[in-house]
């Protein structure tokens, strides 16, 4: 039997995010990174002392993961993206299609960026997950999505998680690294619970998936049991990862976007403290 249990989420950082998404928490930096997507931003956070840094982005930004030696890899709406320490900025994989742009991303456990898109008009089929090699080497690996979005790997990383939220499934792939077997379903959600959008995989390899127009953040177990449910105060959660000491607390974005009302945390970085255990994240290898 699944437990439901009322939020115990704060806001971490008060914001007006469109499309607040993609939380990753960056240890070298300790610190907390997320983007809002249509407001072409990459935001920072320090919990530690409070910092905030805010990166104004040439294009609307879907995803921003750290790198292996400082700076960020992004996900734009015209292709990849590579940010220096220094704050220089060039393309690595330069790939424009009009209509189109980058969603959700995650580094898999070899440091390659799986990279998503999506149609603006979320036309069926009209998007893509495309594996980044950090050489920029790209290799489509799912044609035919819709919007491409939650994406992440089990401990032992054999397994794939992800989620194209039209189909309103996370499915699991068993994965060599580079190609991607054996799809099937392991987790659906009922009509009217709101849409999977982006997920993490805790220490128990428990996946955590927010429900975009559900109000809500689901954890199954890794044989697919929904084992819990945390109703949130916001309509249109987004994603969510773990960070802070001991990458116990769980950080979710939320977004603003087609509500004629928000909630006054609506667009905000929220945290629920003590909520689990997470894994320290790949940085991206290019």
């Amino acid at each position: 039997m699944s437990q439901a249990t009322g939020s115990r989420a704060e806001i971490a950082v008060r914001a007006t995010a469109e499309l607040g998404e993609g939380p990753t928490w960056d240890t070298a930096a300790d610190r907390l990174v997320w983007v809002d997507i249509l407001g072409s931003r990459v935001h920072t956070y320090r919990p530690s002392d409070g910092r905030r840094t805010v990166l104004l982005t040439p294009q609307h930004v879907g995803a921003a993961k750290p790198r292996a030696g400082g700076g960020l890899v992004v996900n734009l709406r015209d292709g990849i993206g590579l940010y220096d320490p220094d704050g220089t900025f060039r393309h690595l994989h330069h790939d424009p299609v009009p209509g189109r742009r980058g969603n959700d991303a995650a580094v898999a456990p070899d440091g390659a960026l799986w990279a998503g898109t999506m149609r603006y008009d979320e036309s069926t089929g009209g998007g893509t997950l495309t594996r980044v090699a950090p050489d920029g080497t790209a290799t489509t690996v799912l044609p035919d999505v819709t919007v491409s979005n939650g994406t992440d790997w089990s401990p032992d990383g054999t397994r794939m998680y992800y989620v194209d939220s039209p189909t309103r499934r996370i499915d699991v792939f068993r994965t060599d690294g580079e190609r991607l077997l054996d799809r099937r379903e392991f987790a659906a959600v009922e009509p009217g619970a709101g849409f999977p959008d982006g997920l993490t995989v805790d220490a128990e390899g428990c996946v955590w998936v927010a429900l975009w127009d559900g109000a809500a953040l689901r954890r199954y177990t890794p044989d697919g049991r929904l084992d819990r449910t945390v109703h949130l105060p916001v309509r249109r959660p987004t994603a969510c990862a773990f960070g802070g000491p001991g990458l116990r607390d769980l950080y979710i974005t939320t977004a603003r976007t087609g509500l004629d009302r928000p909630h006054p945390m609506a667009g905000s970085l929220l945290v629920i403290p003590d909520a689990g255990h997470g894994r320290p994240g790949t940085p991206f290898g290019g």
